[in-house]
């Protein structure tokens, strides 16, 4: 007997799509079209135009079984990304293992708030990306200011080894270095000194919320790249304390948190002897990062 999760034999492109929506959007995932898409553009091995262009092409049983595993295990919740092994960030094709968060385009807004920080395109500046997991921040900051050197730090050798990849497979590797580390004290000893920005998106959900984020985050994203501890901010009392002795005069940090968490943050730093300059807002309008500096 058929299994039902089974797409019928000799789909068009056009059908297939069709059909795939409609069993995302029945399990209840956002974006079904969107997502179906996708799956079955990588199935074909082309690109969401091809969709267009070859409509009534028809899938082989070779893609048919492809697609139906890929549609079957979307619906039950794993996130495309995970299902291709990679994810778009600041226009960067990056590799994802289960290692490492996926990265979200809300964390763009880092990247925009630190670039800010670095004014001179043609600065050799240093930076540090602490909790890197994929190295999308320090990948992206490393882009845009070609001079610019960075290291990544991540308690998971695995983590820092992704990154590591992507590096390479950007191009980057020459520009970059990724240890794993315990976030500041993965540097005592080490050769590197200090630095004009530190940015990191540290674990920053609280432990009991964990249980009813999305099965997309709570069953695929590692749970140590999510759990800030009982009130979502262990990680920051843990980096927070070394950021004055890693940043150079006049160095910044950026830092992500969750919503909610702005005063509590800010109380965090400011105990720790560090100034507020600024705070912005995602896309969403949430407040997403913080800017801040050391005294001099």
């Amino acid at each position: 007997m058929a299994d039902d999760n089974e797409f019928p034999s000799d789909l068009t492109l056009r059908q297939a799509l069709a059909t795939a929506g409609r069993k995302l959007r029945d399990a209840g995932v956002e974006d079904a079209m969107l997502d179906a898409a996708l799956l079955l553009a990588h199935t074909v091995g082309g690109d969401r135009l091809t969709l267009v262009r070859d409509a009534e092409r028809r899938l082989n049983a070779v893609e048919t079984q492809t697609f139906t595993k890929l549609v079957t295990a979307r619906a039950a919740r794993q996130p495309v990304s995970r299902l291709l092994g990679r994810q778009q960030f600041w226009s960067l094709d990056l590799g994802i293992g289960p290692s490492v968060l996926d990265p979200r385009p809300d964390s763009e807004t880092i990247v925009e708030a630190a670039l800010a920080q670095l004014p001179d395109k043609n600065a050799p500046y240093e930076i540090a990306d602490f909790g890197t997991g994929s190295g999308c921040l320090l990948l992206a900051l490393l882009v845009e200011r070609p001079r610019a050197r960075g290291l990544g730090i991540d308690i998971s050798p695995a983590a820092a080894g992704q990154a590591r990849w992507n590096a390479c497979a950007l191009g980057l590797a020459v520009r970059s270095s990724f240890m794993a580390g315990d976030w500041g004290t993965g540097l005592a000893g080490g050769p590197w000194g200090r630095f004009d920005m530190i940015v990191s998106n540290p674990p920053y959900i609280a432990s009991a919320d964990i249980a009813g984020l999305a099965p997309e985050v709570r069953c695929h994203d590692p749970c140590l790249a999510l759990d800030g501890g009982g009130d979502g901010l262990a990680a920051y009392r843990a980096l927070v304390p070394d950021l004055g002795r890693l940043l150079r005069p006049g160095g910044r940090a950026v830092l992500e948190y969750g919503q909610g968490q702005t005063s509590d943050l800010k109380q965090i730093l400011t105990m720790s002897g560090l100034a507020v300059e600024s705070c912005h807002a995602d896309l969403a309008g949430v407040e997403r990062c913080l800017v801040v500096s050391a005294p001099a």
